[in-house]
């Protein structure tokens, strides 16, 4: 895949080699540098490599503010835990794979879509599989996309990614009969354009998102709170993030598929106007991946009863 970034050249895609798997453009998985651990981070939105095929009208600099910049950074640490690490080199604007392939706008298209559409309430505000308008009101195209390009979209980037994930939790799942997936997402310290019925107020430093306890065992979720707590944040559950699709689509807490969607607040790490990281950003970096070894100690005790069933 060609972007307008250009391709990681061939040496430093050779890099991740024996211990991951580099497409450029499209995902970066980094495998454990130890001993496995039951444990996968995803980073599904702070891809800032753009297709030659994006064609939007919206200019690069505001597309950039509405991904997760420097996420999949802040969580470079957390293989030295035992833990994988999947990062979108994509933007989640070309097309998101925090969406069903059933949340997709027909108005986006100029022919009949051959399946079935459910369109959520993120696709009536403009945001979904792939985006319709940029928050708040600017359209992304000035024609309709063709199904074939959107097919594309989907066959070339949001299948890669999800195969990757969905590969990573089966393999934790045989080899330890349970997985703890941490969903990985930042967002803004004001209100969002991108949350209905959803204004003002500052946010807390961290946002935990188990889709009501339904996402995983809710002791996990009290766990991260508390350590994260514990090391001066604040953090609030599921209030305004409970987690989106791709905590929806692989957790079963009841099989030990155990999933978190872990937001962080973007001041705390970055600049929001020029998308510069800040001086905070090392310190953050070592607290997550501190979170990282408190996980896999987490996982291993729950997940040694599981395995011996």
């Amino acid at each position: 895949m060609r972007t307008e970034d250009g391709a990681c050249d061939a040496a430093e895609g050779a890099a991740y080699g024996a211990t991951g798997d580099y497409q450029p453009g499209v995902l970066d998985l980094r495998r454990s540098l130890g001993q496995a651990a039951p444990i996968v981070f995803d980073s599904p939105h702070s891809g800032a490599h753009f297709p030659l095929d994006f064609g939007t009208v919206v200019g690069r600099e505001d597309l950039a503010r509405v991904q997760d910049s420097h996420v999949d950074a802040l969580y470079a640490g957390v293989t030295a835990a035992g833990a994988s690490l999947l990062a979108a080199q994509f933007p989640r604007s070309y097309i998101d794979p925090n969406r069903s392939l059933e949340d997709l706008d027909s108005r986006l298209l100029d022919g009949a879509w051959p399946g079935v559409l459910r369109p959520s309430d993120k696709t009536r505000l403009g945001h979904g599989l792939i985006w319709r308008s940029f928050p708040p009101d600017r359209m992304m195209y000035q024609r309709r996309l063709s199904v074939s390009e959107v097919m594309a979209r989907i066959e070339g980037y949001w299948r890669p990614y999800h195969t990757a994930l969905e590969g990573l939790l089966h393999e934790s799942v045989s080899a330890f009969g349970a997985v703890w997936h941490i969903n990985c997402h930042s967002m803004p310290a004001g209100s969002s354009p991108l949350v209905s019925r959803r204004t003002g107020g500052n946010r807390a430093d961290i946002v935990l998102g188990d889709r009501d306890g339904r996402s995983c065992d809710p002791a996990f979720t009290a766990f991260v709170r508390d350590r994260l707590t514990a090391k001066g944040y604040t953090v609030r559950v599921n209030d305004p993030y409970k987690g989106a699709y791709i905590v929806q689509a692989y957790s079963d807490p009841r099989h030990g598929r155990h999933s978190l969607q872990i937001e962080l607040n973007r001041s705390i790490y970055m600049n929001e106007r020029t998308l510069e990281r800040s001086a905070s950003f090392d310190g953050l970096r070592t607290d997550l991946t501190d979170l990282a070894f408190d996980i896999r100690d987490y996982a291993n005790a729950a997940a040694l009863p599981q395995a011996a069933e």
